[in-house]
């Protein structure tokens, strides 16, 4: 149990939250996005206010009140043309000055009827209107259409009517008068109106303009002090913390998603300082551990070098007796075999078969452990080629089986060993012709086609022999594992074994296909293109050992 000392620190009792800090920075930023919104939703209806005002003001001003002054115009030009019209009538007799004063009358009511509407609202104008249309009304009952007809008639017109009718006429061009200065005055009223309005629009909207930027700043200096500073402390603590200062306290202000930040942080940094105090007493005893394994490593360095001593003294020293022992047992049975019974010469058979066979071992079980640790080359291969070199290895097998080969027409290149990949085709199609059906011709086919990665082939092996019982899928890969006994099918049980080690070399995986009704289907991947430079897998072996041979299970 450690002793007092060593024992985390209490984190102190949580202190009672503020308003504050019992919101979150997200709910921080809720209210700020709540008050930017009040905000902009009350400038947007004391502009949407203002504009109308404005819009009102100038549309009374531009639709109404300045076409009503046009219409006015139109209006006394239309009566004055009635008057010169009458007045050329009344001096030539001549019908066709009745035609302006017909025009003008046609002209009066077309004015008046759009005038009306425009003035509409304004008693004043109204009122002025009402008066020059009843003035022209009595003018030209009272003495225009009476003059007019007189004249028709043959007659002289009454010097005093004219006279009379030329007064009430400049009686009307006085409400004429009257009728637009009353209409320049609303001309002038509106005006002044309308830069009103815009003087007050304009002041009402740099004056948002204003408050947006206060409002702007007030919430930028609150969500400093109520987020900014509370991440900036709580940050600075946390380096102190990470730069060695493991006793210094981390505060908790801020927000409640940033207080509870920092409290856990708070709680980390306890933890780390009593997990500190236990790991400084198992810093020894990692200490003795990593001794004891630089002398395990040490220990395995000097194994591997035993090992391939021992792989020396095999391809050397071992074959050496081995030959003697079967060169021997030769000359014996060559000088004696006459002075021995049958079961002499038997057991002389014996000794130099088994002689042979433990060499035909070494040999094997060397070129095993050579694979992918001696003399390993990395350079483009051409499939076709090594398959070639394999097949032209088992020819004198495959002529003697009559076995037919199908392949593809081509097969792509890949970086490896062009020695193993030989070895690999000859192990697999050499099985094929090896362990073929009694009752058929042995028929091998080879396929290729893009693997699943990229950079990766699949290749197929399959052959119409005997075929392999799919709960020995894995065991036929294990090194001397046989299925079959050595008076049936000769061969050490390497073959398969050392494909496996070859395809594995090289980045692929190798596998049997229990899918087949008949015969055998092996399938194994090739990774292509490989880095040149990438260092072969394996341990560099001797290098005066003998080059390796291809091997037949």
């Amino acid at each position: 149990m450690a002793d007092s000392d060593d024992r985390a620190p209490q984190a102190p009792a949580r202190p009672r939250r503020s308003f504050r800090s019992r919101l979150t920075v997200q709910a921080w930023f809720h209210l700020v996005i709540l008050a930017m919104a009040a905000l902009i939703l009350t400038s947007a209806g004391v502009g949407a206010v203002l504009l109308d005002r404005t819009t009102q003001e100038t549309d009374r001003l531009i639709g109404r009140i300045e076409p009503a002054r046009v219409e006015a115009l139109r209006l006394k030009t239309a009566v004055i043309d009635q008057e010169t019209g009458l007045r050329g009538y009344l001096i030539t007799r001549d019908a066709d000055f009745l035609r302006p004063y017909r025009q003008g009358a046609g002209a009066e009511r077309g004015a008046v009827r759009r005038i009306e509407p425009l003035i509409g609202g304004s008693s004043r104008l109204e009122g002025d209107l009402d008066r020059v249309r009843t003035a022209v009304a009595d003018w030209r009952r009272k003495y225009a259409d009476p003059l007019v007809a007189t004249v028709a008639d043959g007659k002289k017109p009454d010097v005093r009517r004219v006279e009379e009718g030329r007064r009430a006429f400049d009686d009307l061009r006085a409400l004429f008068t009257v009728q637009n200065r009353h209409l320049e005055q609303a001309s002038a009223d509106a005006r002044e109106r309308l830069a009103e309005a815009r003087t007050v629009r304009d002041l009402m909207l740099s004056g948002l303009v204003l408050v947006f930027l206060l409002c702007g700043v007030a919430l930028a200096l609150l969500l400093r002090s109520a987020v900014v500073n509370p991440l900036a402390a709580l940050r600075t603590a946390s380096r102190r913390v990470s730069a060695g200062e493991f006793e210094h306290r981390i505060p908790a202000h801020g927000p409640r998603d940033l207080h509870e930040v920092a409290e856990a942080v708070e709680e980390m940094r306890c933890r780390i300082v009593a997990e500190l105090a236990t790991s400084r007493t198992q810093q020894d005893l990692l200490s003795r551990q990593t001794a004891e394994l630089d002398t395990q490593t040490a220990e395995l360095r000097r194994s591997n070098a035993e090992l391939e001593q021992f792989a020396y003294v095999a391809s050397h020293d071992l074959q050496e007796p081995l030959r003697k022992v079967a060169s021997f047992c030769q000359l014996i049975d060559k000088r004696y075999g006459d002075q021995l019974d049958e079961r002499g010469g038997q057991y002389i058979a014996f000794a130099v078969d088994g002689a042979k066979r433990m060499q035909v071992l070494i040999n094997d079980l060397l070129t095993f452990s050579r694979v992918g640790r001696l003399d390993d080359a990395r350079e483009g291969v051409a499939l076709d080629g090594s398959l070639d070199k394999a097949l032209s290895n088992i020819g004198a097998a495959m002529e003697d089986s009559g076995a037919r080969l199908e392949r593809p027409a081509s097969m792509p290149e890949i970086t490896g060993d062009p020695t193993l990949l030989t070895m690999l085709w000859q192990n697999l199609v050499g099985n094929a012709v090896k362990f073929r059906h009694p009752d058929r011709v042995p028929e091998v086919r080879i396929s290729c086609e893009p693997g699943a990665d990229d950079n990766s082939w699949e290749f197929t092996v399959s052959d119409n022999g005997i075929g392999i019982p799919p709960e020995f899928a894995d065991k036929v890969f294990v090194i001397f594992q046989r299925l079959h006994g050595r008076d049936a099918y000769g061969g050490t049980g390497i073959g398969l074994a050392l494909c496996k080690k070859i395809v594995e070399h090289h980045g692929g995986r190798i596998w049997l296909d229990t899918d087949v009704d008949q015969g055998t289907r092996i399938r194994f991947t090739l990774v292509s293109p490989q880095d040149p430079d990438t260092e072969p897998t394996g341990v560099d072996g001797p290098a005066d050992e003998p080059a390796p041979e291809g091997i037949s299970a």
